[in-house]
């Protein structure tokens, strides 16, 4: 089996939101993913990227990908936030995420980044271990927040 990692370009997206609606309905959120495939591709790939990628492909397919975008620190300066790592299940266990974060890693050190930050859900035992490898730190200090713009809301 060759897996290739390589850079997402815009012809990726279609099966990158196949990726995103998986990871979604493995997180029970399956309606939460409403990003049409104009503005994902767009946002990605337009004239102002908001979002960079990885992919792994064997023999012609995406089997899991990266997508990262820069997070502002005024404590610490830029940093990599990860947003999604997604391995389709019958991809899982082929070492395929380690390939895809090393990419991210090693695209943060490239970039100059003082550091990678990322969410994973507390139920994610799976995700949790493979994060430890990485002797990544888990912050439960911290509240997550979202704020909904859908339609004008009074406080």
């Amino acid at each position: 089996m060759n897996i290739h990692i390589r850079r997402a370009v815009r012809e990726d997206c279609p099966a990158m939101l196949e990726l995103i609606r998986e990871l979604a309905l493995y997180e029970r959120a399956p309606e939460e993913v409403t990003v049409s495939p104009e503005h994902f591709a767009a946002s990605g790939f337009g004239q102002q990227p908001v979002w960079w990628a990885f992919v792994a492909e064997v023999d012609g397919v995406i089997c899991g990908m990266a997508l990262y975008y820069i997070r502002y620190s005024t404590w610490k300066g830029q940093r990599m936030y990860l947003e999604d790592i997604i391995v389709s299940e019958s991809w899982r266990g082929k070492g395929i995420g380690g390939l895809l974060m090393d990419a991210l890693i090693e695209e943060a050190r490239l970039r100059n980044f003082n550091g990678m930050l990322w969410q994973v859900l507390d139920w994610n035992e799976p995700a949790i271990r493979f994060y430890e490898r990485y002797k990544a730190a888990f912050d439960p200090s911290w509240i997550n927040v979202s704020l909904e713009l859908g339609e004008k809301r009074k406080p």
